[in-house]
């Protein structure tokens, strides 16, 4: 019981890190509220020691979150460590690297496009905002819980079966295959004013996200089959429509 009672408390923990960094990616990315956002903060001596810098970060997170994902790792990694506190620790450790990409990203300040106009400037900070709020919704709509490993934790504390979930369509699924993508997609480039930095972190999430979706989507063939290949031909990736039958 006690190993479990810990169990419970580091998925408790990998959760309020986790909810620490999303919360400050808002601020990062929207260039508000905190020191040190996408546009803030200590600057490198050259233009391309900040490129070096903000593409190995970039990369870090993209390898991390990729390979720490996969069928194979988890195999290999659940052998070191319980199988209950995968999804939990799978979620610290990407926090963390989140956050020592805000701690190390270099700004670079050069304006690539500045929207001035007060209803265009209004227009585009709406979309800001309404990315974010299409990927915490969808994270419920998926299962919350589940998604950041707090499920897991809490069904092993009970001492219940830990089951995987049923392939579901619930709300915006039922129109876009994968509406926590397009939500990050959105507010990332949903800014008044661009800069150089903003742009590099913009391209190369989005370039990320697409490969992360092609791996996704293979696991997902392979946990669901038919099921989720009939959903792809029917349902839109990032861009909702609904084919007709």
């Amino acid at each position: 019981m006690f190993g479990r009672i810990l169990s419970f408390i580091y998925g408790i923990f990998s959760y309020l890190v986790f909810l620490g960094s999303f919360l400050y990616a808002i601020v990062f990315v929207g260039d508000f509220g905190v020191a040190k956002t996408i546009n803030s903060g200590p600057e490198s001596a050259t233009l391309w020691q900040a490129l070096g810098i903000n593409v190995l970060l970039l990369g870090l997170f993209a390898v991390q979150h990729s390979v720490m994902a996969r069928d194979g790792f988890k195999k290999w990694w659940t052998k070191i460590i319980p199988s209950h506190v995968e999804r939990s620790t799978y979620v610290l450790f990407s926090s963390l690297i989140l956050i020592l990409l805000y701690w190390q990203w270099r700004p670079l300040t050069e304006v690539i496009w500045s929207v001035e106009t007060g209803l265009w400037s209004g227009l585009i900070n709406g979309l800001f905002w309404l990315g974010w709020v299409i990927v915490l919704i969808a994270t419920f709509m998926i299962n919350h819980l589940d998604l950041f490993g707090l499920r897991q934790v809490w069904l092993y504390l009970k001492g219940d079966e830990i089951t995987p979930l049923e392939f579901q369509e619930p709300g915006m699924y039922k129109y876009v295959r994968h509406p926590i993508m397009l939500g990050f997609i959105i507010a990332f480039w949903a800014t008044p004013q661009m800069t150089l930095g903003h742009l590099i972190f913009a391209i190369a999430t989005t370039g990320y996200i697409f490969v992360g979706i092609w791996f996704e989507e293979r696991d997902l063939i392979r946990y669901h089959g038919e099921k989720y290949r009939e959903y792809r031909d029917r349902v839109g990736m990032l861009i909702p429509f609904r084919k007709s039958s």
